[in-house]
């Protein structure tokens, strides 16, 4: 997250540019402006409340991901094969169920193909905005020249009128599908109405002042009301929350409040609080507070009372690591990896204190670490950034450069990507697999002319090269 750059122990943060590389309809859905985070912990919970919606709509879920984005703002989206939640929707939930009941709805929009919908309903408000104007324009040519400025000056009302009914038409339609999608992954709909219940004051709120959520998902009493009496008369209405999704909200919003309001959280999970939940928050506060000392005897106790747990593991190294302990930030960071070995955040976090190491060997061991947690995560760019350190550090130079356009295309800097790319190509041997995805990296990165002469020229483009 563009959070203090301190967050990024939620192991690698990266701008939303990355996001728009890789995914223009999460980002038109989510809007400008948003950080994306990267926590294998978090994402693991929201994906394990989310899967049994996405299996009742028919779609696999590990081939939608879940991209956890930053701010205090309430906010969900949905696009591609992509949805996006917000720290402050995770916040502002005030039970798994309700956050279960928002992501059913975002689910309810993929299911019905509103992708693009921001899109669409600019399109919705064009047509009454164009009709409009153009009855301005008749007025004018029948000789009415306050007719026609009336009519003109209207057209934006009437087109945010357009906008507006096509919106909340759609936001009803995804509030029916995900009812029926919860109830079809037995899940109870209670979540869903009671959270536009909750916020059912930002109806009477300007634009201005309502949350992002309901500027784009724009609410009304009438559909609030047909939302609760639709899942009232469903069968798994009834049903509560598990313990086990009641505490892992709860780890979520300490871990959250612990990162982000480290002040916040000292206050509100007092010494006395012994649960679970509010030592892992007042570890990490301290930690963010520049105490590690204190947070590291607060991780200590947790670990033994939770040994098998490897996001302790993983704070507790990335506590030392950050505080200059590098040598001693291994142990804990290769148990965090032996625990959670499917997790490539994990793995990057371990290879960053291998690389730091003045020690060929581990260095060596570091970008084993790396390439693996690519080939989990071919996407992560943090480990293509953290790769071409260490190629560098062996000498590799057109290893070093092909890594950093990697981290470029990854981050959405086509143009350093390309210029990387074509860097890397002088220093690779032809028709090696790094050879040709350097190539395929400067073809996709907009080339200039004078890339494609080139590579028109040696072969590259049109066949092999000779």
């Amino acid at each position: 997250m563009v959070l203090p750059t301190r967050f990024s122990r939620l192991a690698a943060v990266v701008g939303l540019a990355a996001g728009v590389a890789f995914a223009p309809g999460i980002a038109a859905a989510c809007g400008p402006g948003a950080s994306l985070i990267r926590d294998t912990e978090i994402e693991e919970i929201l994906h394990k409340d989310t899967a049994p919606i996405l299996t009742a709509a028919g779609m696999n879920p590990e081939n939608i991901e879940i991209i956890l984005f930053g701010g205090k703002d309430l906010n969900a989206c949905a696009g591609g094969r992509m949805m996006g939640v917000y720290t402050g929707l995770i916040m502002e939930s005030k039970s798994p169920n309700e956050l279960q009941g928002v992501m059913g709805h975002e689910v309810g929009h993929l299911a019905s193909g509103h992708s693009a919908r921001s899109g669409d309903m600019n399109r919705a408000g064009m047509k009454p905005f164009l009709l409009t104007m153009g009855l301005g324009v008749l007025a004018a040519l029948a000789g009415s020249p306050d007719g026609a400025a009336a009519l003109v000056g209207s057209a934006g009302y009437f087109g945010a009128l357009g906008a507006m009914g096509y919106s909340r038409e759609q936001e009803s339609r995804a509030d029916q599908a995900g009812a029926t999608l919860l109830e079809k992954a037995g899940i109870s709909g209670r979540g869903l109405a009671e959270f536009f219940d909750n916020f059912r004051y930002q109806e009477v709120f300007d634009e201005a002042r309502r949350y992002a959520y309901f500027r784009s998902h724009p609410i009304s009493s009438d559909r609030i009301e047909a939302l609760r009496h639709r899942v009232e008369a469903l069968p798994s209405y009834g049903k509560i929350d598990t313990p086990e999704a009641l505490a892992e909200h709860e780890i979520m919003k300490a871990k959250l409040t612990g990162f982000m309001s480290p002040q916040t959280a000292v206050v509100k999970y007092e010494e006395k609080d012994t649960s679970y939940p509010a030592r892992y928050a007042r570890a990490i506060a301290y930690y963010q507070l520049k105490e590690p000392d204190k947070a590291l005897r607060l991780v200590d106790a947790l670990v033994k009372d939770y040994p098998d747990n490897p996001y302790l593991w993983e704070l507790k190294g990335q506590i030392l690591f950050e505080f200059g302990r590098t040598k001693d930030s291994e142990e804990p960071l290769r148990k965090s990896v032996a625990l959670k070995p499917e997790a490539p955040l994990l793995r990057v976090l371990l290879a960053q204190t291998l690389v730091a190491q003045e020690d060929k060997a581990k260095l060596e061991e570091g970008v084993v670490e790396l390439k693996k947690a690519i080939t989990q995560e071919e996407d992560n760019a943090s480990a293509w950034r953290l790769l071409a350190e260490a190629y560098n550090r062996q000498g590799l130079d057109g290893q070093a450069r092909l890594a950093t356009a990697e981290y470029n295309f990854y981050v959405g800097d086509t143009r350093q990507a390309r210029v990387f790319a074509m860097r890397a190509r002088e220093k690779l041997d032809k028709n090696t697999p790094e050879w040709r995805r350097a190539t395929d990296i400067v073809l996709v990165s907009e080339p200039s002319r004078e890339d494609l002469r080139d590579l028109t020229r040696e072969g590259s483009i049109g066949g092999r090269a000779r």
